[in-house]
């Protein structure tokens, strides 16, 4: 049975000053997260500008990563598309060795209707030798993946064992979470709500923020799945600001500004992203002293 409740993070990809991929900088800040007790990774999400890399540069990038952690935390692979046809051929064609499951973003831009949703993760399902994570991310997508279609996918296939939740539609997860079958993780795809969706029997978090800093990412949904909301509520508003600051000028510049200043990577993005804005770098730099301070 795949183990995936926990914290696990949407890791960055570093580039260096000429805009290649660092691959120094992405060992340094694989290490750091996994000694500093990250459940698990998540490889070429959002996070990691997986739309800006080439598919040389994923291949290489998922070896070396793969190659670092050497079986050390389970590794979810993100691999999604509005092009069901092309998806599922990329799919067929990756080598899985050494990944535990896939993340599968809803199509893009095409807004395609709820049937068309169901029947895009079937093909994706259908294709994929290694359990099914879907990702529901309306802000980005365009697209809303609803309750009544999560579910249905839940029950109609097996290898399809979870949904990231990024919609910040409370009602809409708590209808997941009260009719999911046994064992389909919901996995909350929003730091700043972690507390409240866990506090409503989600399993755990994929976290942006958790790039700079896994430990109190981990510990805030270990304290969560320990039913310790108290602790947990301290560790929230804790590290509140911090989250904030790091999306008041787009992801993942806000977490690659802050791992620059703690010498973990360059503070570099890939066109048509920019590095954050000079009033929101400092307004990153004083919360996370702030964090490092606690």
């Amino acid at each position: 049975m795949l183990q995936l409740k926990g914290a696990g993070v949407a890791l960055i990809t570093p580039f260096n000053k000429k805009g290649e991929v660092d691959y120094p900088s992405l060992k340094r800040v694989v290490e750091f997260i996994i000694e500093d007790g990250i459940d698990y990774l998540v490889v070429q999400g959002t996070t990691g500008e997986s739309p800006v890399l080439s598919k040389e540069e994923k291949h290489k990038t998922l070896d070396f990563i793969l190659d670092i952690n050497k079986g050390t935390v389970p590794i979810v692979y993100g691999i999604g598309g509005n092009n069901t046809s092309e998806l599922v051929n990329t799919i067929k064609n990756t080598n899985f060795e050494g990944i535990d499951a896939l993340l599968s973003v809803t199509p893009f831009y095409n807004k395609p209707q709820q049937e068309g949703l169901y029947q895009h993760y079937a093909a994706v399902s259908e294709a994929s030798p290694v359990p099914v994570i879907l990702y529901n991310v309306p802000g980005r997508a365009s697209t809303n993946l609803t309750a009544e279609t999560t579910l249905r996918l839940a029950h109609d296939f097996k290898n399809i064992v979870g949904v990231k939740e990024a919609s910040g539609n409370i009602a809409q997860i708590m209808e997941i979470i009260k009719e999911r079958p046994a064992d389909f993780l919901v996995i909350s795809g929003d730091d700043l709500l972690t507390l409240p969706i866990m506090s409503l029997g989600a399993d755990g978090l994929i976290s942006v923020a958790a790039n700079a800093c896994p430990g109190c990412m981990t510990q805030l949904v270990k304290e969560c799945l320990e039913g310790d909301f108290k602790a947990a509520a301290e560790t929230h508003y804790q590290v509140m600001d911090f989250i904030n600051t790091l999306f008041l000028d787009g992801s993942p510049s806000g977490v690659k500004a802050a791992m620059s200043m703690m010498g973990l990577c360059e503070n570099i993005v890939r066109l048509p992203l920019v590095p954050v804005n000079k009033g929101v770098y400092e307004k990153i730099k004083s919360a996370l002293e702030g964090i490092l301070a606690e």
